[in-house]
């Protein structure tokens, strides 16, 4: 199973990106899907998660600037990211659930500039 996302690069202040991520080599829907992300120093934290049956869990004052989706019936989510902070900088790592499994793509830089 891999995790592929694409997305981010440098953001200004108060613009907008999306990240996508696509799980392959699996033959069943994922549980959950979503992204954590991390700056140097510090855990991971999560972003934004949602399930197959469609609740969405979102990190600390991420809700209402970060919007996560997924492709019907497919291994694909999205997570829109609007009104950005330069603390937001981070490696964005889109992650999947499945049976007590978690599956991790490689993680995307978002850098935004003030």
């Amino acid at each position: 199973v891999q995790l592929q996302a694409s997305g981010g690069g440098l953001v200004q202040a108060g613009g907008s990106t999306r990240l996508s991520c696509t799980a392959t080599g699996i033959q069943f829907r994922l549980t959950v899907m979503g992204w954590y992300r991390q700056v140097p120093g510090k855990q991971r934290a999560l972003v934004a998660e949602l399930t197959s049956v469609g609740r969405a869990n979102y990190g600390d004052s991420m809700k209402d600037r970060f919007t996560i989706s997924r492709d019907s019936g497919k291994n694909t989510a999205y997570l829109q990211m609007n009104s950005l902070k330069p603390e937001d900088t981070a490696v964005y790592y889109c992650y999947g659930w499945q049976l007590s499994t978690e599956y991790w793509g490689q993680g995307t830089q978002v850098t935004v500039s003030s």
